[in-house]
């Protein structure tokens, strides 16, 4: 029963409501890619003895008047923490300075300033000896056991990158060569192919050096469009065929698990709501309050300040979606989650 429901929740949170081009190519997509990642992200998190996780989030919107970061993203990572706190599970939110204030003002209306760390990242020239120090010191006395991305940017792909990739032909490299401008490698762009590397910290490094150093730290990506942390566990090519622009902004960075969804922080939803159902915890009717989530989301607009990444203004809306309409989802993983008790 419990697996049938995970099944559910996870064809909830990939409607590709924004028509981003989920499944544009019906055999090889972004939801057939990986069709058990949402499932396994939620064991890893159900089954973990003494779970402690970061949540990395914040994508910077730069048409937006100022320049600040999209609600997409943040609002999910305090549900994680509305959701996981409760459980037990220690929770520290990761974001740059565009965001810190938004995530401050969301956390204190959930009281849960003083249970949830905060942690600014710090500019992309102190992250040598962030990494080396800093980092290595906060897994450690943090314990980490689990590091998730949510809506977070990360670096495009390289020749080297593609080339690595299991599905990689002679004729794919030639196509990334002949598409991808030399400049446009490596770096961090919206959908929309604007370069957003200046703008954010290099948190994908966080991801790399678990990898490389940690790897008994599961990772997990949250994202709906190929440029997020966590795509590149998607081939180059599949992201081409797929997704508008999908060639320039596809992302090299792959983590354990992947959790595609058609608005990131639906994502997020049903990673807290199946970690929650598969440690058998009761219904919770206040993660599911639609205008208690509507309220988070202008506190967080306003305190921030906020924007919808499509719009690009300070609105209480997620993804150019109307509130009723980005909000549906939620409320039907309300209804499961209340039909099990």
């Amino acid at each position: 029963m419990r697996k049938n429901a995970i099944e559910v929740i996870r064809d909830i949170i990939q409607e590709d409501v924004g028509q981003r081009g989920l499944r544009t190519d019906p055999s090889n997509n972004f939801v057939t890619a990986w069709p058990q990642d949402f499932q396994g992200a939620c064991y890893s998190l159900a089954v973990r003895r003494n779970a402690a996780v970061g949540i990395v989030t914040g994508f910077y919107i730069p048409h937006a008047q100022p320049p600040c970061g999209e609600t997409d993203g943040p609002l999910g990572a305090l549900f994680l923490a509305r959701a996981l706190v409760p459980l037990g599970i220690r929770v520290a939110l990761l974001t740059d300075h565009f965001c810190v204030q938004a995530l401050a003002c969301g956390l204190e209306a959930c009281e849960l300033d003083q249970n949830v760390l905060l942690c600014p990242l710090p500019p992309a020239n102190e992250w040598e000896t962030f990494l080396n120090v800093g980092w290595i010191n906060f897994v450690r006395d943090f314990r980490l056991t689990h590091l998730i991305a949510v809506e977070r940017a990360g670096p495009s792909h390289t020749r080297e990158s593609v080339q690595s990739q299991l599905t990689a032909t002679g004729e794919t490299v030639n196509l990334f060569e002949e598409e991808v401008p030399s400049e446009h490698r490596d770096r961090c762009h919206t959908m929309r192919g604007l370069d957003i590397t200046a703008n954010m910290s290099p948190a994908h490094l966080l991801f790399e050096h678990l990898h490389r150093r940690m790897p008994t730290v599961t990772t997990i990506g949250v994202g709906d469009g190929g440029n997020e942390i966590g795509m590149g566990k998607i081939p180059w090519n599949f992201v081409r065929r797929n997704i508008r622009g999908g060639a320039l902004v596809a992302c090299r960075i792959a983590t354990d698990y992947l959790i595609v969804c058609g608005v990131s922080n639906w994502g997020a939803y049903g990673l807290a709501t199946g970690v929650r159902l598969l440690r058998a915890e009761p219904h919770d009717a206040d993660l599911y309050d639609l205008e208690r989530e509507r309220d988070l989301l202008r506190i967080m607009v306003e305190g921030g300040p906020l924007v919808d990444g499509v719009s690009g203004k300070p609105s209480v809306t997620v993804d150019g979606l109307s509130f009723d309409s980005y909000a549906a989802p939620l409320r039907r993983m309300g209804e499961l989650s209340a039909a099990t008790w």
